[in-house]
């Protein structure tokens, strides 16, 4: 048997933290597997549905690079499905036509349970307009197995003759979910803890088909740390929103895994590798899972850091873009260099929106000296000391002009031996050519900047750090 599972969302809102959660249920089970995630949008609502929440939701996926195998299907286009569907099943005895009118008392539709076949489908076809309802087991009990629930039992007497067409011929949820379902081969339902309790209608609708019942796993909600449902005011609850705050995908991925399932181990940083070799549905928690946004940070952090220049490019250059600061050279003549700059600041960036605070001064020459670091390292209290300072300043830029090889260790040696023959402490000239070179006191390593940014940028920066010394 081929595992087959689906994710199925509804277009009526951004892609919610718990639903990314299930799709990376799905995706992870199906890789382990070596089965197929089958992306479906139920759209039947059609006052709710949105096409922007479609392609949202869609671009949410694609960020977090959940590829599916088959799809995206659309119910709106499989009505007669359903319809055709609902008919076989008033045919088979299995459901009946609803007549009730809005107004009519609740247990209404109770009359036309058992209104003769003959006469329901004469008043169907003279167009009086009808629901259709699923004619439940009387006395009967339904009993199936949750993977993270457990044995669970529901007698039918709990169950109401549930609707499956509305007057309008709509699909319900229940109707429409259960057609595609069977119709789609879909092995393994792994959806929220909210449709719990639609799961022994859901299994009557399948021994109704005829059509073999999929295995079950419910997945508990995700909280903020108040224990009410996640919503914005927890950081972020949406994939949209934790992309605008420059959390890396593969960082995002690893903590949802972690919210609401364990390993068995202590092991919390995964590549995504690692996760389906460790994925278990039997280790999903039954209680809610919590969000932490600190843990969610830590990780991102040490993501970023671990990942090459080459896998952060595409991510770091959508904040560049976002920011205006992003230059197509970057990708042609200059990329050697943009995977340089990457590669030099991932290890003391937070997340991606960090490549563009702290990597300003590689990207762009329109950058301010902060105030702090002016103050500490371009203004000595002695008026002797500034203008040591400045003719430091004014001798390396005169050898860098000329420097070649211009390199680490050349650069960092002229540097050195022009402070010692000037008698200035290495440590004074280093921080006032690290503010001329970032704008910045802290940064990475100089001489890792220097060659960086290259020459023609280092002697324009020292240039113009000289101007400002002599204007002081």
């Amino acid at each position: 048997m081929t595992v087959r599972v689906r994710f199925a969302p509804s277009p009526t809102g951004h892609l919610h933290l718990g639903g990314a959660r299930t799709a990376l249920y799905n995706w992870l089970f199906a890789r382990r597997e070596k089965g197929i995630f089958i992306l479906r949008i139920e759209d039947t609502d059609v006052q709710r549905s949105d096409q922007r929440m479609v392609e949202g939701i869609l671009d949410g996926l694609r960020w977090l690079e959940l590829e599916w195998d088959e799809g995206p299907y659309f119910q709106s286009e499989r009505l007669e499905l359903y319809r055709g569907t609902a008919e076989r099943l008033v045919n088979e005895g299995k459901a009946y036509r609803d007549f009730s009118r809005a107004g009519d008392p609740p247990e209404s539709y109770r009359s036309f349970r058992d209104l003769a076949p003959e006469e329901s489908t004469a008043r169907a076809a003279a167009g009086d307009p009808f629901a259709v309802r699923f004619r439940t087991p009387e006395e009967a009990v339904i009993t199936f197995t949750d993977q993270v629930f457990g044995n669970i039992s529901v007698e039918t007497g709990q169950i109401e003759d549930f609707v499956l067409l509305r007057s309008d011929q709509a699909p319900t949820y229940h109707l429409s979910v259960v057609c595609d379902d069977a119709e789609m081969g879909v092995t393994h339902v792994i959806r929220g803890a909210d449709h719990l309790a639609n799961t022994p209608k859901h299994i009557l609708l399948f021994r109704a088909l005829g059509a073999p019942e999929p295995a079950w796993t419910h997945l508990p909600l995700i909280l903020g740390p108040d224990r009410k449902r996640l919503s914005k005011r927890h950081g972020a609850a949406s994939v949209t929103e934790l992309a605008e705050q420059g959390y890396f995908p593969r960082a995002v991925r690893n903590y949802l895994a972690l919210l609401g399932w364990s390993p068995g181990t202590d092991q919390e940083f995964f590549t995504d590798e690692e996760l389906i070799r460790a994925f278990d549905l039997r280790r999903v928690n039954r209680a809610n899972a919590v969000f932490d946004a600190e843990k969610l940070a830590w990780l991102n952090k040490r993501h970023i850091s671990n990942a090459s220049a080459e896998e952060l490019e595409p991510w770091v250059r959508r904040h560049l873009e976002t920011a205006g600061l992003w230059r197509e050279e970057w990708a042609t003549a200059e990329r050697s260099r943009f995977l340089a700059i990457i590669d030099l600041l991932k290890s003391r960036v937070a997340d991606l929106r960090d490549f563009v605070v702290y990597g300003k001064p590689f990207f762009t020459d329109d950058f301010e000296y902060e105030e702090t670091a002016v103050r500490r390292y371009l203004q000595p209290a002695q008026d002797a000391d500034r203008r040591l300072l400045r003719t430091a300043i004014c001798r390396l830029l005169q050898e860098y002009r000329e420097l070649d090889p211009f390199d680490l260790e050349t650069t960092e040696a002229v540097l050195r031996r022009t402070a010692e023959e000037l008698g200035l402490k290495p440590g004074t000239l280093i921080g006032a050519v690290r503010v001329a070179l970032t704008g910045r006191g802290q940064a990475p390593g100089l001489f890792d900047v220097i060659v960086a940014l290259g020459r023609e940028r280092t002697v324009a920066r020292l240039e113009r750090l000289l101007t400002s010394l002599r204007h002081d």
